[in-house]
């Protein structure tokens, strides 16, 4: 009975791995960055779409949209540590001016990525808590910021991963 168990279970796997469905423990890593920049788009996608339901004044949809920005970037987080834990630092292959441009959308990327967390924190709690006056008063600062941590983080993956990836 264990042995035609077991025999069903590897038949099963066979047949998902043949599928391209049963991923390997590096196979899984290998995903991430793609994951991640989708995750990234989205939130980008999330957070314009939330911008046009406020100013038409659909509150529901524009919360639905920040809700669900936020939770793709909460997971574009877990992912992005997930990740670099696992696989470290991958180096920028392009030479030239490609370089420098990389570099300074890392680098303000980065940096926004780090000051925009309590600025989204301070959003979402003054939204929750119907203080929406001071909301819509950081709201202006944080929905551009985080625009841009989104979309440049899309940049920096496409640069990196498609435009000028690594021969290792």
């Amino acid at each position: 009975m264990l042995l035609t168990a077991h025999c069903l279970l590897l038949a099963d796997s066979e047949l998902l791995t043949a599928y391209g469905l049963l991923l390997t423990p590096v196979d899984f890593y290998s995903v991430l960055p793609h994951l991640n920049a989708t995750l990234n788009a989205s939130s980008f996608v999330l957070l314009l779409s939330g911008f046009y339901f406020i100013r038409r004044g659909r509150v529901l949809a524009h919360r639905r949209c920040q809700l669900s920005a936020l939770t793709a970037s909460l997971l574009f987080l877990v992912s992005y540590i997930v990740y670099h834990a696992h696989h470290g630092t991958t180096r920028f292959a392009g030479q030239g001016i490609a370089r420098p441009i990389y570099l300074t959308i890392l680098g303000t990327h980065t940096v926004m990525a780090i000051v925009i967390v309590p600025f989204v924190i301070i959003t979402f709690r003054r939204a929750f808590r119907g203080d929406f006056l001071r909301h819509r008063a950081i709201a202006r600062w944080t929905l551009p910021m985080w625009m841009y941590v989104s979309i440049t983080g899309v940049i920096v993956y496409l640069m990196l991963y498609h435009l000028y990836p690594s021969s290792s």
